[in-house]
């Protein structure tokens, strides 16, 4: 690449990472993104592709949702991203649960949300399983696309449209504004965004490790039903997940549901398994997850744990004869104490981490922020 002089480099090519790209090419600044791989094939590419509003922590967290899936509906049909479908049905088997989302409803978060009653549940989403519901959320905020290629398309409708350059297949080695040193040259940017997703070591090792993070490790499936033309419609949820969405996990009707889960579903909990079902566009059903939490993570994807996933799934959904038609696990950075970080090593460097797997529903929001405290509230150049 012959040298350049950018405004902003972006380092790490994930959701994270183009959010920030496309932030401040919105407002006309010339744009670098780095990456050491020749495309994506991290977390932002191994998951739901659900960007998911309701459920989200109270405040913070659910606002840059809300703000993220808005970017998301403006910048899909730009780039040619499929939006697969919208919407939530949040299914309560339990009476217990059925309390958390009428709790739920009662906070700002559950504003043009609605409960559905058994029957009305089912006419929605036809797979439901009627004897298994006591009733189900609503909600109308959610979007669904399939990240293995919504996100390459973000990334070439970046170049393409927005004139964002994209340095691949390069490792940087330091970063001392104005130069970024790589192992294809130097880059020379007036700021720098670094997004490592769960790499701690390569960039700024000392300031990532006093957050004390670690990783988190997930299994999924594609579930394929026996009628391909059988639609979901929308995305499914269920009780496991009003434990682990801290929106419906903080309400203090949530802890007659933990305590019933401890009971009942025991496995499920140990291994952080909860449901969410979401369809592609041949039919099949992208279902998990699990989540395992350490500094290094076996590559491995146990059986058994897909099995308390499907059992899950079972429980909500009728699909008799389903197969199983791919398996895999992704890795993503995780903290205890918080969802996301935004540290300062030095004027014009941020390093942004989202820690909590909420990179597709959350990443736009925080772009958006982080560039606006790095070039102000108004930067000279195009808007859009």
């Amino acid at each position: 690449m012959s040298t350049r002089v950018f405004d902003l480099a972006v380092i790490g090519a994930g959701i994270v990472g183009l959010a920030h790209a496309l932030a401040a090419a919105r407002r006309g600044l010339r744009v670098v993104v780095i990456d050491r791989d020749a495309a994506a094939n991290g977390a932002s590419i191994r998951n739901f592709g659900f960007v998911t509003v309701t459920g989200q922590q109270a405040g913070a967290c659910w606002s840059r949702a809300m703000r993220s899936r808005d970017v998301w509906a403006e910048v899909a049909p730009e780039a040619g991203i499929r939006v697969e479908h919208a919407g939530l049905c949040a299914v309560a088997r339990r009476p217990e649960a059925r309390r958390v989302l009428e709790a739920f409803l009662s906070t700002e978060m559950g504003r043009a949300c609605r409960l559905l009653e058994p029957r009305e549940a089912a006419e929605k989403v036809p797979l439901l399983k009627r004897d298994a519901i006591a009733a189900a959320l609503w909600s109308p905020h959610e979007l669904r696309v399939e990240s293995r290629e919504a996100v390459p398309r973000l990334a070439a409708w970046l170049e393409a449209a927005r004139g964002v350059t994209f340095l691949r297949s390069a490792l940087v080695k330091d970063v001392a504004v104005p130069v970024i040193t790589t192992t294809r040259g130097p880059v020379h940017a007036g700021c720098v965004v670094v997004c490592p997703g769960h790499d701690f070591l390569s960039l700024f090792p000392e300031r990532i490790a006093a957050y004390g993070l670690t990783t988190c490790k997930l299994q999924m499936l594609r579930v394929m039903p026996a009628n391909p033309s059988a639609r979901l419609g929308t995305a499914v949820m269920s009780d496991l997940g009003f434990v682990r969405y801290l929106g419906y996990a903080e309400l203090p009707e949530a802890e007659a549901l933990k305590q019933r889960l401890r009971a009942e579903q025991a496995a499920h909990l140990a291994h952080g398994v909860h449901l969410i079902a979401v369809q592609s566009a041949d039919g099949s059903l992208v279902v998990g997850d699990s989540h395992h939490y350490g500094e290094t993570l076996d590559p491995f994807a146990a059986t058994s744990i897909d099995d308390l996933i499907l059992d899950e799934l079972d429980a909500v959904l009728d699909l008799p004869g389903r197969t199983v038609s791919a398996r895999w696990t992704g890795v993503y950075a995780s903290a205890g104490d918080r969802l996301m970080l935004v540290d300062s090593p030095s004027d014009g460097v941020r390093i942004v981490i989202v820690t909590s797997g909420t990179g597709a529903s959350t990443a736009f929001a925080i772009g958006e922020e982080v560039i606006s405290e790095l070039f102000g509230s108004t930067t000279g150049g195009v808007s859009a």
